[in-house]
């Protein structure tokens, strides 16, 4: 019996250590910011007003929330968004919860920062439709109660700019940020902040090769410099069946944005946080289960083909990704009394 005990407690040990063997980071409690762009309360403020306000969508009806709704997962668990005039384009919403951890922006990280992001969307005509970025700040600009708010982040000095509005919109997402998941307590030493399964489901996690890719406190992969991504060839084993049955092969990825034969099927890896709340999954939002996704990842990306046992293991880990998750307070959005924005453009 005495042997036995022994056993047991070194095969305990042994599966213990190999998860404390890699490298687990806990998600920071702020995030990263550019020099040109510290973070203020100030900012923050009107970032969280220019988020919400639809005005300067084409048709009025399309803000950021409308696509990354910070009521949801970050994103509104559609296969492709619909932006202005019920257009929906060609890839699925990802989340803006945890985006300033990633180093380049958009699924073909076209973005080399969150500021260059928020001016994307603006002039995107499926999304929210505007001809040009100053016309859109030209609506900002006719709405009286914004100026003080912009004066307040960025003084008197003309500060009622694209480039100002961008800076308060990623100001304002850099605080929008889920540590203190049970992953990220069991990380700092509470041990019984993941059950059993959990604990599995990280071994396996590291043993079937995901932080190969999903690597860092945001598993999005290791911290790279900014305005440089971390990319990976999606689906790598183009021979399984998931790849037709799900038809990844139809978008080109990174090729779209830079022209490079060598981008083909290329994307940005995706972070894993919260990923519970962000169905449906993958670029196109093609796959509507978790455990699904995680099959076609073991298989189209490792070549791997996972038991039951060791996916149920997988989700019940990934579970453990979701974080708390700031209070969301709606500002009030500076009005137009008695006059319509499209009416003053005609």
């Amino acid at each position: 019996m005495k042997l036995k005990t022994v056993v047991l407690s070194l095969v305990v040990s042994v599966a213990t250590n190999a998860v404390q063997a890699y490298d687990w980071q806990a998600l920071p409690v702020k995030a990263p910011e550019p020099a040109d762009n510290p973070t203020t309360p100030e900012k923050v403020e009107l970032g969280r007003m220019l988020y919400f306000d639809p005005r300067f969508s084409q048709t009025g009806t399309v803000s950021c929330n409308t696509c990354h709704n910070l009521m949801l997962g970050g994103e509104d668990n559609r296969a492709f968004s619909m932006g202005v005039h019920g257009k929906t384009g060609g890839r699925s919403a990802p989340t803006v919860w945890n985006s300033a951890f990633s180093s380049t922006q958009f699924w073909d990280g076209r973005a080399a920062s969150l500021e260059d992001q928020a001016k994307g969307p603006v002039v995107n005509p499926v999304e929210m439709g505007m001809s040009d970025l100053e016309k859109a700040m030209n609506r900002v600009r006719a709405i009286p109660g914004y100026e003080p708010y912009f004066v307040r982040a960025f003084g008197t000095d003309n500060p009622m700019t694209v480039d100002n509005a961008a800076k308060a919109v990623a100001a304002f997402e850099r605080t929008m940020i889920t540590p203190d998941s049970p992953y990220d307590r069991y990380v700092k030493g509470e041990k019984a902040a993941l059950d059993e399964q959990q604990q599995r489901g990280m071994k396996a996690f590291n043993e079937v090769g995901c932080t190969s890719c999903h690597s860092g406190p945001a598993f999005n992969g290791p911290a790279m410099a900014p305005g440089k991504g971390f990319f990976m060839k999606f689906p790598t084993f183009e021979d399984s069946e998931y790849v037709k049955k799900y038809d990844f092969l139809k978008d080109q990825g990174r090729l779209e944005a830079t022209g490079k034969e060598a981008d083909k099927s290329v994307f940005k890896v995706p972070t894993l946080r919260n990923i519970t709340l962000t169905a449906p999954y993958f670029h196109n939002g093609s796959v509507a289960t978790l455990d699904e996704a995680v099959r076609i990842m073991a298989k189209v990306q490792l070549n791997k083909d996972l038991s039951d046992d060791q996916v149920t293991d997988l989700v019940a880990f990934l579970n453990a990704l979701t974080g708390e998750f700031p209070e969301q307070i709606l500002p009030r959005l500076p009005a137009t009394p008695g006059w319509s924005i499209s009416s003053r453009e005609q």
